[in-house]
């Protein structure tokens, strides 16, 4: 299992902004080897940072993409669930029961909910507002997705357990085809060896307190 090390930072040195300008998250562990093992194509860098104080979990994604999509033709999560967006899928245990899961598109719009095997969503469940706070900018050749998770509401839930979590984390870009429409590419940091994209089988393990 890949493993990835959060950096521990004095509590409140860093307040999220989506601006990326503040020399902080140089501190951070940079994440790129993202791949797409279920598509014979290439996207451009993907860069995930995380680092933690005694309140927060701090995330960051910075997406390189020329082209983002974001649906206006829906509302709510239907309109996230067929836009360009970042995934954060966090399991209690390998039986996946349960697992929560944030997705987050450039405009810092949130999809939340908690699942059970076998794509069982539970949609009424969300993450408590004052728990979560997400920030993003975007420019015309990135974006960035940065987010603040409550330390207290992961060992609540049971998600954070001996200074560990064990963290999905992905990417959907959507790509217009020759017929206008668009086609979703999943992208993630640990290849689950399946046919299909799966949610967190495998799952990247954070290291924090």
């Amino acid at each position: 299992m890949k493993e990835y090390k959060v950096i521990h930072i004095a509590a409140q040195s860093l307040k999220i902004d989506g601006k990326d300008n503040d020399s902080i998250w140089d501190k951070a562990v940079s994440l790129t080897d993202f791949c797409s093992p279920w598509e014979d194509t290439t996207f451009d860098k993907i860069e995930f940072k995380a680092l933690w104080n005694k309140e927060n979990l701090l995330c960051r994604f910075r997406v390189e993409d020329p082209e983002v999509h974001i649906d206006i033709t829906e509302v709510g999560n239907k309109s996230i669930n067929i836009s360009d967006r970042v995934e954060l899928f966090f399991r209690i245990d390998d039986s996946l029961s349960p697992y929560y899961c944030l997705e987050i598109d450039p405009s810092a719009r949130i999809m939340d909910f908690r699942a059970q095997p076998a794509r069982q969503f539970d949609f009424d469940w969300n993450w408590p507002a004052k728990h979560i706070e997400v920030r993003s900018v975007m420019q015309p050749d990135y974006f960035i997705v940065e987010i603040a998770l409550s330390i207290d509401f992961l060992k609540e839930l049971g998600i954070l357990k001996n200074g560990q979590l064990e963290t999905g984390i992905f990417r959907a870009k959507y790509k217009q085809q020759e017929n206008g429409s668009y086609k979703p590419i999943w992208i993630t940091w640990v290849d689950p060896k399946t046919e299909t994209p799966i949610s967190i089988r495998r799952p990247l393990l954070v290291g924090c307190a």
